[in-house]
């Protein structure tokens, strides 16, 4: 850390991370509110996408208003959002309640990554910052793992799905009142003007864009094994669908303990370095991945891609970050907006599912990754 300081401000920042991960209980929870409101498929998948759709609209709003009331201000704004969201279905549960809670938590997600990812990095070294980010990745990735434990919980224990958003809400308010009361200095961080332009100008910035570029890839490779694997197993290792959501599961496990080993080989390894290593070994992982048919080896192919994909978003991030640390609040708007651009990766696939099945559905990801790779080629270390 940059000066000694009280370890409760460090912790309430890092709370943040796992209230930033409430948001994959959107996943699971459309599964119930079809079942509930007798929802069709297509209807039921609007949910997601009504979470994901303000990435693009309000990351550069968010990083606009940063500008002007501070980081932390910011992010608390987001978690008193995100507090009231959780708790609007519980008390009033209708569809169109439903629309506007998703709708919310969107809209709080959007600000609170804007504004956390910025946050925790000031509080460290310029040279920790792919190491913070990647810790931050791992507690969100764990409040992910802890959402269907605790629907689940609820539905058994309270016989009611819906108080996971009475218990999401009650942490959400205890993040508000630990940060809240946690002084963080932001010397610098406030009344600095930028508009919708100066962001996007932001993009002539090499360093910059080819960040923003690998960020819409790398999310969009994320979506899309997420989405790909299951149909992998049942089409070529003759698994049922029942058990194909395995394939998803030993991904997000992997990626959880990416970011926790990247958290710790990031403070010793050069974060460029450490990208282009993973982008190799995962470009590998995807020979047995398109050409296996054996169940473990689909498995074992999964796992490593999610492995060494864990920490890319954060070292992309950081060298964004560091690169133009005097614009650090707009950096941070751009590359969460790159978040929904990742959507535009899915649809290709699945035009290309169609087309030319599976197998070569699966080859748009892995050039995403080659893309990943070239992109990264042309940037510096020390950026």
């Amino acid at each position: 850390m940059k000066t000694k300081r009280n370890i409760i401000p460090v912790i309430a920042v890092f709370f943040g991370f796992f209230i930033m991960g409430f948001v994959d209980v959107v996943g699971i929870a459309t599964n119930y509110v079809k079942i509930d409101f007798n929802l069709s498929n297509s209807l039921a998948n609007t949910l997601p996408m009504i979470v994901f759709l303000w990435f693009a609209l309000f990351s550069i709003p968010a990083g606009i208003l940063m500008g002007k009331i501070g980081r932390k201000n910011t992010v608390l704004i987001s978690l008193a959002i995100t507090a009231l969201a959780m708790i609007i279905p519980f008390f009033i549960y209708s569809f169109a309640w439903v629309l506007v809670a998703f709708a919310l938590l969107g809209i709080s997600n959007t600000i609170l990554q804007v504004s956390l990812n910025p946050l925790v990095a000031s509080m460290f070294n310029k040279d920790k910052t792919a190491s913070v980010l990647s810790t931050g990745q791992f507690i969100k990735s764990i409040s992910s793992l802890s959402g269907p434990i605790i629907v689940g919980f609820s539905a058994l224990y309270f016989e009611n799905w819906r108080f996971t958003f009475l218990i999401f809400s009650a942490i959400s308010l205890l993040s508000v009142l630990l940060l809240g009361t946690s002084k963080i200095d932001e010397s610098g961080n406030i009344n600095q003007q930028s508009s919708f332009g100066t962001v996007v100008a932001l993009l002539k910035n090499r360093y910059v864009l080819y960040s923003f570029l690998g960020i819409v890839l790398i999310v969009g490779l994320d979506v899309g094994i997420n989405t790909s694997a299951p149909q992998l197993l049942m089409s070529r290792a003759g698994m049922e669908i029942s058990r194909a959501g395995l394939g998803s599961s030993v991904y997000f496990i992997a990626k959880t303990i990416g970011t926790f080993l990247g958290a710790f080989l990031l403070l010793k390894t050069k974060p460029l370095m450490f990208l282009r290593v993973s982008m190799v070994i995962a470009m590998l992982s995807f020979v047995p991945l398109v050409l296996g048919t054996n169940m473990w080896v689909l498995l074992i192919a999964i796992f490593l891609i999610g492995l060494t994909c864990a920490n890319v978003f954060s070292i992309l991030f950081s060298l964004a970050l560091n690169r133009v640390t005097d614009r650090a609040n707009e950096i941070s708007a751009l590359m969460i907006m790159g978040v929904s651009g990742g959507a535009v990766i899915l649809p290709l696939q699945g035009v290309v599912n169609d087309a030319f099945g599976l197998i070569a559905s699966l080859l748009v990801l892995l050039a995403c990754l080659v893309l990943i790779l070239i992109l990264t080629k042309n940037l510096k270390e020390n950026a």
